[in-house]
């Protein structure tokens, strides 16, 4: 479809420059894309057609709800290529790394012993500093497993975006990378080492809790949560993690620590004794949007369903509806999921809700239309925001949360439900 768009831009317009070709190349390709149809039905030839008659027609027909009060500097017009990356591996498979490198730091931690057992086929080797780690090709990143000792950036408070309104949330970052394959996720443009990379010294990190100074926010005790660089559990048979951060934060009533996760990896938690201020967060969607966008990722009845025992068990639980994603249909199926949550966990067993609409930097749109040429999230109308990301306008966040919040409050009384990464 690229080629054929491509020649029918070019000899409709020939006499236009390179970057007013690529202009509306670009706008073309995204209608096609969305609205199944050719060029010809797209940008009919016409007398006196130029680029700025061209260019008006194709903004009106791309962007037909905020064309009439966008500013002309919010439209994100990069070069199209498709060969920008390869394309991402939607086949499900356990996690079983090829290669597995050491620190030598960290060779003889239990970690680094644990996962030689675990994978006896994988090569492993101790690190050379000088060797490099993982792939060239992000999509093959699981295939190299990193035992680190991290020496530095322990923790740290949320990197809340530039303008917006803090929720106050601190960060442990035990690990980098993951083995899931969603769409928006902005790891895909941020992580330069193609691998795995799990810390061995998670004592070292826990070690900083005492002392520091955490954010709380709006809420009356401070969170920490894992989960920025990776899942917080989708590895946790491997680094078994959760047992002893649930034991060490058991003595330190006065922190919240929340384990951010899409998997359904909850054995280890629900062998632990429960915790009051312990608490696992999913990360929910509709069904459409995560078969759609976040590809490998267990299912919404699965999620309910260890989210349910997880609770049942006696640990606090949050939901993070982050990414909502806007869709023809959108508005049923987040209320079907909100239904579906009430129903499987609880209400008095949730501790918070966060929101927060799709938004992401701007080069990533290159990488999330080249790595999944069959999603649907960047169908809808993103314009550059406030905080130079591609986002939804300004009405439309508006009408997100005016649909969803009042039904969250609704069902969850007494959870603290809270906008994130908005102005």
């Amino acid at each position: 479809m690229v080629k054929e768009i491509e020649n029918y831009v070019r000899v409709l317009l020939p006499q236009i420059g390179a970057g007013k070709t690529r202009e509306i190349i670009r706008l073309v390709f995204e209608i096609a894309k969305r609205d199944k149809l050719t060029p010809e039905h797209i940008l009919p030839a016409a007398e006196n057609l130029n680029f700025i008659s061209a260019k008006k027609l194709l903004l009106k027909k791309r962007y037909p709800k905020n064309y009439a009060s966008a500013p002309t500097d919010v439209y994100y017009l990069p070069e199209l290529n498709l060969d920008f990356c390869s394309p991402a591996d939607y086949a499900k498979k356990e996690f079983y790394p090829k290669y597995i490198f050491v620190d030598a730091q960290a060779k003889d931690s239990p970690l680094a012993a644990r996962v030689r057992h675990m994978f006896p086929a994988a090569e492993y080797k101790i690190l050379d500093k000088k060797q490099k780690v993982g792939s060239a090709d992000y999509s093959r990143r699981a295939d190299t497993l990193y035992i680190t000792r991290e020496n530095f950036d322990f923790l740290k408070n949320c990197p809340c975006t530039a303008g917006a309104a803090g929720c106050g949330y601190n960060l442990i970052n035990l690990g980098f990378g993951c083995a899931y394959e969603c769409a928006y996720c902005f790891l895909q443009q941020y992580q330069n080492a193609h691998a795995v990379a799990l810390p061995a010294n998670l004592g070292d990190f826990l070690a900083r809790v005492d002392g520091a100074h955490f954010n709380k926010g709006p809420f009356a005790r401070p969170r920490l949560g894992s989960g920025e660089f990776t899942d917080s559990l989708l590895f946790d048979h491997i680094t078994n993690y959760s047992s002893e951060i649930i034991e060490f934060f058991r003595g330190r009533p006065h922190i919240d620590f929340e384990f951010k996760t899409k998997s359904v990896n909850v054995a280890n938690i629900l062998a632990a004794e429960p915790c009051g201020n312990i608490v696992v967060g999913w990360s929910v969607n509709t069904p459409r949007v995560i078969a759609g966008a976040e590809y490998l990722t267990p299912p919404l009845d699965e999620r309910l369903r260890a989210a349910a025992r997880v609770a049942a068990r006696g640990f606090g639980v949050a939901f993070h509806f982050d990414p909502v994603i806007i869709y023809y249909g959108w508005r049923a199926d987040y209320k079907e999921t909100i239904l579906k949550i009430a129903a499987a966990v609880p209400a008095d067993a949730v501790r918070w809700i966060s929101v927060g609409t799709l938004r992401f930097n701007r080069e990533l749109k290159k990488i999330i239309e080249a790595r999944h040429r069959n999603t649907e999230i960047l169908n809808e109308e993103l314009l550059v925001g406030f905080d130079g990301k591609l986002r939804y306008s300004d009405a439309q966040r508006k009408e997100v949360y005016s649909y969803i919040f009042p039904m969250l409050k609704k069902y969850f009384p007494k959870a603290h439900v809270y906008i994130c990464m908005e102005k």
